[in-house]
């Protein structure tokens, strides 16, 4: 008996895609709140039986207030953009929208700027150690030698 084949995307994945489409052009031509800002979509994930999709947008400059426009998306935008999805997409049902803010852009530069300092005290060590002739190898492990390693004798021959 042979299985039906799998898709590579399922039903709420190929609907978030679309969702995401409509609502950056509704977002683009259809709304003219100044209050909103610069807003970037950059996901819809849809649940399985369709009824939720949450929306994660970022904000440009990335310290505005975000909560702000949640909240103003999640308010009084709300219906505007669920009434303006259900004209633009052929779905019996559309789903209820919740914005939310999407730290990893913000997660990401803060990452960034750890691993920067991180590597600032490295980086001038290795540029001291290269302008003294010194090798770069920390200092307690140069006061230790390697002992030479011992001749591993051939197959067959006696010692």
């Amino acid at each position: 008996m042979s299985r039906a084949p799998t898709r590579e995307f399922d039903r709420s994945e190929r609907i978030g895609a679309e969702l995401l489409r409509e609502l950056t052009r509704i977002l683009q031509r259809g709304v003219k709140d100044p209050r909103l800002g610069d807003i970037t979509l950059q996901e819809v994930r849809v649940s399985r039986d369709l009824a939720h999709a949450k929306v994660f947008f970022t904000c440009f400059p990335l310290d505005s207030d975000h909560a702000a426009q949640a909240r103003l998306l999640n308010g009084p935008l709300a219906g505007f953009l669920r009434h303006e999805l259900s004209r633009g997409t052929r779905l019996r049902t559309m789903p209820e929208l919740r914005f939310v803010h999407d730290e990893s852009i913000l997660r990401g530069e803060r990452l960034a700027a750890l691993i920067e300092q991180a590597n600032q005290p490295m980086a001038t060590t290795a540029a001291a150690d290269s302008a003294s002739g010194a090798a770069a190898v920390p200092p307690e492990l140069a006061s230790q030698s390697d002992p030479a390693p011992e001749p591993v004798p051939e197959p067959g021959r006696q010692p």
